[in-house]
């Protein structure tokens, strides 16, 4: 175990644990993986850490299934488009830079931070009520869009997943939060298997990234289902504004 490695699996067991929670992982351990290894082609690096998100995010998924009633026929719909534009997204990335993308999300996170933040009961309780038309058609646009930003960007996408749930399909935090890990695990693999194939994973740093991601991704996942909704609400104001300092960095800073 070199200090390099070290580091980037301390950084997984943290992703993995806020991950489980609302999302956002790859903020953390992206930038951390780019810092240590600059070596690498950041597709290269992006691959590598899609691995590791991968495990957590099984891990987290499996818990919530144990203790939350899932929609498993729009689930598994809503997985397979999402996989398919996440393949797309990483396809785009080999060609062109995603840092376009940086000064939209950032005018966006700062709208749902500010909205979270005055909104007391947003994503409490369930509020939307649905036909079934209208949630599918709902719960196939997010599937494709958040589906392709993760393939493309990346990070933030959990909690990209749970602001969609919850504010056009109506789920309350923690209903949110456990279809986001089904649709974050069919994003990972797409890119995976896309990654895979295009030779861009480092499977020495990939693999003990996996085991400590999948570790926080089990611990938050037990914590978030313990302490419920108004809990998971303030760790997703905190990672919220967590992002946008990130952006707000990429864009003004660099």
């Amino acid at each position: 175990m070199t200090p390099e490695l070290i580091i980037l699996c301390l950084a997984a067991f943290a992703a993995g644990f806020v991950d489980a929670i609302v999302g956002g992982g790859g903020l953390i351990q992206i930038p951390v993986a780019l810092i240590v290894l600059p070596q690498f082609p950041v597709a290269t690096v992006i691959g590598t850490t899609k691995i590791p998100s991968f495990s957590g995010t099984s891990m987290a998924a499996i818990q919530y299934a144990r203790h939350q009633e899932l929609n498993y026929r729009h689930l598994f719909m809503m997985m397979a488009i999402a996989f398919c534009s996440a393949c797309a997204g990483s396809k785009l990335l080999t060609l062109v830079s995603n840092d376009f993308m940086k000064p939209l999300l950032l005018v966006v996170l700062t709208c749902v931070a500010i909205y979270t933040y005055t909104k007391k009961n947003f994503g409490l309780h369930s509020e939307k009520d649905h036909t079934q038309k209208e949630q599918l058609i709902y719960a196939m646009c997010i599937s494709v869009t958040i589906g392709f930003y993760d393939g493309f960007v990346g990070p933030g996408t959990g909690s990209f997943l749970i602001l969609a749930f919850i504010t056009f399909l109506g789920f309350d935090f923690l209903k949110a939060s456990s279809n986001a890990k089904f649709v974050n695990l069919s994003t990972n693999l797409g890119s995976i298997l896309f990654f895979m194939a295009s030779g861009r994973i480092l499977y020495e740093i990939a693999l003990p990234m996996a085991a400590c991601n999948a570790l926080g991704g089990f611990l938050g996942a037990k914590l978030a289902i313990l302490r419920g909704n108004a809990f998971i609400r303030i760790f997703f104001l905190c990672v919220i504004i967590g992002t946008l300092i990130r952006f707000a960095y990429d864009v003004f800073m660099k």
